[in-house]
């Protein structure tokens, strides 16, 4: 007489939680994607009336998502948030590109670091690191890409108007703002609750 394992009906706790984790990852992720395409299309944040350019929130939940989640929800909010923002809003296509090109660079180090990010001392390697990286991309690419696109002038006119040492003032900027507020989000106001099996993703890295 076949007699089929109790597995086959009934599964144990860490069965049920995966499935319903997935879910979560999903759901929560759509959410932050969606409300950084709010931001960016409110435009909510400071722009420099000399340089045009802007220090925003756009970029605060793909960190968050890296908090949470890690690497693959952070690049899921991250393209879907750049889409988002370049489907409803087509002039800005080029900021959410830029935007993009600009903070993967940050949630990368942070994921190649991978420490344990309560302990904010942690953050500072994978924040110097980032932003290093980050200079190196959009440093050429608003000098070749961004600006003569946005302005008509030329990459020699662009270096000559916008110093380089401004670019990376803002960037550097950009980056401890979006840095910062996803760490008191999900560390002070305990976002990191609404992760998978209570942050699972962090208990694997180091401290």
């Amino acid at each position: 007489m076949f007699t089929p394992k109790l597995g086959v009906f009934f599964m144990n706790e860490k069965q049920k939680v995966q499935p319903v984790a997935g879910v979560r990852v999903i759901v929560l992720s759509a959410a932050l994607a969606s409300l950084s395409a709010f931001l960016q299309l409110y435009h909510l944040g400071y722009q420099s009336p000399q340089w045009g350019m802007w220090l925003d929130f756009v970029a605060v939940t793909w960190i968050v998502a890296y908090f949470l989640f890690g690497w693959r929800s952070a690049l899921i909010v991250s393209v879907l948030g750049a889409i988002i923002i370049t489907l409803f809003a087509p002039d800005t296509w080029l900021g959410a590109s830029m935007k993009f090109v600009a903070t993967v660079p940050i949630w990368i180090s942070l994921a190649v670091w991978g420490r344990r990010y309560s302990n904010p001392k942690n953050l500072i390697v994978p924040f110097i690191a980032g932003n290093i990286l980050r200079l190196m991309l959009v440093l050429p690419l608003n000098y070749y890409y961004a600006i003569p696109i946005w302005t008509g002038m030329t990459p020699v006119q662009a270096i000559s108007a916008i110093p380089w040492p401004v670019i990376s003032l803002f960037n550097i900027v950009q980056s401890l703002i979006d840095l910062t507020l996803a760490w008191v989000l999900v560390y002070r106001f305990r976002l990191n609750r609404f992760s998978a099996g209570q942050n699972q993703h962090e208990e694997n890295l180091k401290s």
